[in-house]
């Protein structure tokens, strides 16, 4: 699914044996808060019909990869990045008052990819693996961990789905270079 799907853009940054850090590009999100703590696809279904012509003008908007998820302040989230091609004013409005366009800035963020099924606990290991990562290296995490999912959960074999883990950080790229 994914290799066809426009991804949000990046620079690298970084590499590490554990993680990588990348620089995102400004983008803009279509976002929904989730009923259900570890529940997406009644998030996914609002975004998707958002994007399917469930909107003020009826356009369709492409697809892109991955869909984001991430709890910040006892609260669920799920997220699409719209494509490239719109700007935040050039987006129909929603048809649901509870699929919110956002403009997300510039930011760094550490990155652990994996494969599998993406479970709550195994989720939490890698946050853990993650976090520890990034710290012995001298960044700081800041916010909640964003899962990544770039492969459809329902139709993709699970060794072959392709997932993220993503930490946004603060901390300058100069300190590892010091230790060495």
């Amino acid at each position: 699914m994914a290799s066809q799907l426009e991804e949000p853009k990046y620079d690298l940054v970084q590499s590490f044996s554990d993680f990588e850090i990348r620089r995102y590009h400004t983008n803009i999100q279509a976002r929904v808060q989730m009923n259900t703590r570890g529940s997406a696809s009644g998030g996914f279904q609002r975004v998707a019909r958002y994007i399917f012509g469930g909107n003020q003008t009826g356009e369709s908007i492409a697809m892109t990869a991955p869909v984001s998820m991430w709890d910040e302040n006892d609260v669920s989230w799920l997220a699409f990045t719209m494509p490239s091609a719109y700007a935040l004013d050039s987006l129909p409005a929603p048809h649901d008052a509870g699929v919110l366009l956002l403009e997300q800035a510039e930011k760094q963020v550490a990155v652990f990819s994996f494969s599998g099924r993406t479970t709550a606990g195994k989720t939490a290991r890698i946050e853990q693996k993650l976090r520890k990562a990034i710290t012995k290296e001298g960044f700081s995490p800041v916010g909640p961990a964003v899962l990544a999912v770039y492969e459809n959960p329902w139709t993709t074999l699970p060794f072959m789905r392709r997932n993220e883990l993503h930490l946004e950080i603060q901390g300058a790229m100069h300190q590892r270079d010091e230790k060495e």
